[in-house]
Parts: C-alpha cells; structure tokens; sequence
C-alpha cells in the first residue's frame, strides 16, 4: 500500500505550476465523442480519473493516443454505445459520458457511476434533462438502457448541477433544434466545456451565466483545445502555505476563480497578492478564526476546497465555524484530523473548528480525494512525521501532489 510520508515543521517557499483542471478535462474528455474527426487535447493531466476516462473511449472505440500531458482522441469510428460496469464504477464522473454517447448516437447503456462516498449524489437531474429531450430510459438493475431521437427543448434544472448541466450541453449539441437550459451551473469548468464545444463547431452560448442556449444538430468537426488550469489545486497549495506558514506562488490558475478562497485566507492573516495567471500567499501560521464558511454553488465557496481549507484553521485561534450546504458527508476527513489533535466538533452539516496551538503527526488515512488533501496540508503544518494512506483517492486529482511540494521544500515522500 502507498503512502506519503510527511515531516511537517518546514516552511514553503517558491512558485508551483497548477495541472490541468480534472473537472474540466473529464467532461471534455467525453465530448470529443461528438466529433467524427480527431480533437487534440492540452494540459490533460496524469490523473486516475483521466486514465478511467481513456479507457472508457477505448472501449467506444476511439482512437486514443497519450504523449505527456497530451491526448489525441479520434471518434471517428464508435464500435459501441455501452459502458460495461467496471468502467463506470471508477469515477464519479463517468456519468458524463451517458450525454456525450446519446447526443452522437442517440443511444447509450450504462451502468451507475461510482466514486468517492460523499452521500446521495442522486443523478435524476441528469436523466431528467435527458428524457426533456427526447431520449426514453429504462432502469433495470442498476442499468440505464437510453434511446430515442434527440430533439431541442426548454430544460429547467430544479438546483444548479455541474453534471446535469453539462450532460445536458453535451446531449443537447447531438439533438435536433434549440435548447435553453435554465439555472444552469455557472461554474468556470462549464465555460471551459462551452469553449471546447465552440472549438468544435458547436453553437454554445451564456455558460457562466444561469442560462444556456444551445443550437443543436450542426455538423461538427475536430478541433485542438487547452484546458484551464485545476482552481481546486491552486487552492490546495495555498491551504498549504498557510497551515506551513511561507511564501509560495501559485502558477496556472485564473485568480478570479479563486477569490472566496483567497478572502478566507486574507481574513485569516495571509498576504496575498494576484496577476493574471499567479496568486501569491504569503503566511505567518498559526491563522486566526475567520467569520463562518459557507460552502455554495459558484461564485459561492467551493465545496472542494473545504476540506483543505479546514485542515489550515485546525492549528491557529479561535474558532471557525464551516456549513458544508452541498454534500451530506464530507466530513469523513475531521476524524483523520482529530488524530493529529485537532479540535473539530461536528454536528450535520456543520463543523466547528477551535483552533490549538500545534498539530503533531501521526498515520492517517484519506477517505476522499479532497480530504486526503486536507491529511497533508494538515501534516505540512503538524510536528513530526505523518504517514497518510488511501492515496488512491488523492492520486484521482492531484498530480505528483508530492513532487510539487518538494519543490517548495516540504518534506515529502512516497513509499
């Protein structure tokens, strides 16, 4: 079993490069499958969740081809329309291609997704939207069989689903006519997705609003794209900087993405400072408690960067209060964090965080990729070593996380 082995007690100093955003490249992943011809994607990072989404497009049929963090994917051929359940079981997010399928073929078989357990994260808004246009489902088993013949409707998204809202782009650019989605997402990866689609010769427009016009049913072509970079990594190393304590400069990321984050660190007692592409923290731990934290849809605080950001409060004064309003569970990291002797009460949806003086080291275990991001960001800031486990989780998102760090001088290793 793998794990990072961590000597906290050092400060971070230097400029990291932040990879390409896993919730941007997934969803764009599975809307190569709309073109008959080959789309080159940029900045597709070496994640698991990556590497399922491959292979998913292998089993379709495509043509798909890995050259560092560049991935040509030709769909001009599709062999088949289903995803057996191995596949599906191995990312949350798979769930994308079910749009993706049915907007080129106008029929899809698959099986549930899997991921991490953060609690019901119930995909009726996904079918819902589908079935608006057109497509007939039938759940058998824990099997989704899809057909029908697409056609452009009105779709309204009863809350603003990241998925939903794209699936529902995705389906919507295969059918006949015009969609409008309304109270979409208007997180910056559903931009990104849009601009992929333009690139392609689709007829996209209002992402980052709540409404979405989608012209449908025109032919499209390949393309070259370059994905943004992951705002939820950014986040993850500035979390890291401030529980270390530092200056670190975080390159790649589009600091407006982050400014709920950045106001929580600021308020917290870090200087930061912003360009177009860089945010720069400078911290002198321990934090003080900032006003309570509420995790929202965008422009809202991200509900990815709770966890990171909680584990930086847990060593400073004060308490903090944070209101996870998005998921049921994804408090699975506070235990983890106890056992280095943080003090988190939880109670539903809240947690209250009283800060203590030092953090000390310990084995731990991440349960979820956010919050085993949160176990060494905590452990960047504790005495003595950590041992953290459960990699498997962190290595969905984050990119040689440990190699980054190092270079920043954080004592960390695999093993």
């Amino acid at each position: 079993m793998s794990a990072f082995l961590v000597e906290g007690g050092r400060r971070l100093r230097g400029e990291v490069q932040v990879h390409g955003a896993k919730n941007s490249v997934l969803p764009i992943l599975a809307a190569a499958i709309l073109a008959p011809e080959e789309c080159v994607i940029h900045n597709c990072p070496a994640l698991s969740d990556v590497t399922a989404s491959l292979e998913i497009l292998h089993h379709l049929g495509c043509r798909v081809e890995r050259t560092g963090d560049m991935v040509r994917v030709d769909a001009s051929v599709l062999t088949r329309d289903e995803v057996p359940e191995d596949l599906m079981r191995e990312m949350r997010s798979s769930v994308i291609f079910l749009g993706a399928v049915l907007g080129r073929t106008g029929r899809a078989v698959m099986s549930y997704p899997g991921g991490c357990e953060l609690g019901p994260r119930p995909i009726d808004l996904h079918l819902a939207a589908l079935r608006a246009l057109g497509v007939e489902i039938q759940e058998e088993a824990g099997v989704l069989r899809c057909a029908g013949r697409l056609r452009g409707c009105d779709i309204a998204l009863s809350i603003p689903s990241v998925g939903a809202t794209e699936n529902a782009m995705l389906a919507a650019v295969g059918a006949q006519g015009d969609t409008t989605i309304t109270n979409a997402a208007r997180e910056p990866e559903i931009v990104d997705l849009q601009r992929f689609l333009r690139a392609l010769g689709a007829d996209v427009r209002g992402a980052g609003s709540s409404v979405i016009a989608v012209r449908g049913g025109l032919p499209l072509h390949g393309g070259s794209y370059t994905v943004m970079g992951d705002r939820i990594v950014a986040c993850t190393y500035l979390a890291a900087a401030a529980a270390a304590g530092g200056e670190v400069e975080v390159v790649g990321a589009d600091y407006r993405h982050l400014s709920t984050v950045s106001a929580v660190l600021a308020e917290g007692g870090c200087v930061l400072r912003s360009g177009p592409d860089r945010i720069v923290l400078r911290g002198e731990a321990p934090l003080r408690a900032v006003c309570p934290i509420r995790t929202a849809p965008y422009p809202g605080f991200p509900t990815d960067a709770q966890a990171p950001v909680m584990a930086a409060f847990a060593r400073g004064t004060g308490a903090t209060v944070f209101v996870e309003n998005i998921f049921d569970s994804r408090y699975r990291h506070v235990d983890e964090l106890r056992r280095m002797g943080a003090d988190i009460k939880v109670e539903g949806r809240v947690a209250v965080v009283c800060g203590v003086p030092a953090l000390h080291g310990a084995g731990v275990r991440a349960h979820d990729l956010r919050g085993g991001a949160a176990l060494v960001v905590a452990a960047l800031g504790a005495a003595g070593e950590s041992r953290i486990t459960g990699l498997h989780h962190i290595d969905r998102g984050y990119c040689q996380l440990d190699e980054g760090l190092r270079g920043l001088g954080a004592a960390i290793r695999r093993v």
